[in-house]
């Protein structure tokens, strides 16, 4: 065999790798992330459990449950029946556990996808625009920014009627300022790339090129923050059902499921009451932390094209 030959057989796995599509290299780094997998893994669970819950859940999560003597089984232990116990009101913990993972996933994607459609609006303007529309959209952001976010929450939702549409709109709304300037500072560096000065010299409309050209370019970072806001807008909706103002009695929540746990006696003899809905929300936000770590390292154009 030839050293030329010998060359040519070296540099093939180099060449197919340059060659890889971007996402395809994005994969194989996200695989390599061990928590990143195991969060992507819990979260698909989380959700297969939540859509099937109907089908899952041994009990109606409503409903208290009556024993034999007639009463209710409250407070009752982890049993062969009750797997992880039942609550004050005599229903089964595991049942609303099951249901109220509905809740936080609903609350997670539905106040994000608020917040990023705001936050990218916005910092798109600031970012293209730029002059007098960046300073008055930035100095709202500042002001926004300025205010303590569960205290601003906790506010608004004092004043309408606590619901889980409106913790969904009000999250939403007041967690879009990252994002904005996120979206308005990656604005900033690809404006100036050849194939936008090119798209303005052939006369493209600005809403064209920052929709066709410019957001596709941004994506990767948006969907990092995205990811991370997301347990984050969890945590928020937990907080606000502890504290009263979120999702409502008798609708089950990992936060309001939590507010048994107010109880000294609660705390200290009877954990099956408040230990699964911590777990959930803990294996929850961390799961998608993990992921969000592993595509904010995966999708790195500075790894593109490196082993």
């Amino acid at each position: 065999m030839t050293i030329a030959n010998m060359n040519s057989i070296s540099h093939q796995p180099a060449v197919k790798e340059i060659n890889q599509s971007f996402s395809a290299q994005a994969w194989r780094r996200f695989k390599k992330n061990k928590l990143a997998l195991f969060g992507m893994g819990f979260i698909i669970f989380l959700v297969v459990v939540s859509i099937a819950a109907p089908l899952i859940a041994p009990y109606d999560p409503y409903k208290s449950i009556s024993n034999e003597a007639g009463g209710l089984d409250i407070f009752a232990a982890p049993s062969q029946n009750f797997l992880l116990g039942t609550d004050s009101l005599g229903r089964d913990i595991l049942s609303r556990i099951i249901y109220a993972g509905r809740i936080s996933l609903s609350v997670g994607i539905i106040s994000i996808l608020i917040s990023t459609s705001v936050g990218i609006f916005l910092g798109s303007l600031a970012g293209y625009f730029g002059k007098w529309v960046d300073s008055v959209i930035m100095r709202v952001v500042d002001v926004v920014y300025c205010f303590p976010v569960l205290f601003l929450i906790i506010t608004v939702s004092t004043l309408l009627k606590p619901s889980i549409f409106n913790v969904m709109i009000i999250i939403g709304l007041v967690s879009w300022t990252n994002t904005a300037r996120l979206v308005r500072g990656e604005i900033l560096r690809v404006r100036e790339y050849e194939f936008v000065q090119a798209s303005r010299a052939l006369g493209a409309r600005d809403s064209a090129i920052i929709i066709q050209h410019i957001i596709p370019n941004i994506l990767a970072p948006i969907l990092v923050q995205a990811t991370l806001q997301t347990a984050q807008a969890i945590l928020t909706e937990a907080s606000l059902s502890f504290l009263g103002v979120g999702v409502q009695q008798p609708i089950p929540s990992w936060g309001n499921m939590l507010y048994e746990a107010m109880s000294i006696m609660v705390l200290r003899f009877r954990p099956w009451v408040w230990a699964p809905p911590g777990l959930a929300i803990l294996l929850t936000v961390l799961s998608i932390n993990f992921v969000g770590d592993g595509l904010r390292d995966a999708l790195d154009p500075k790894l593109k094209g490196k082993g």
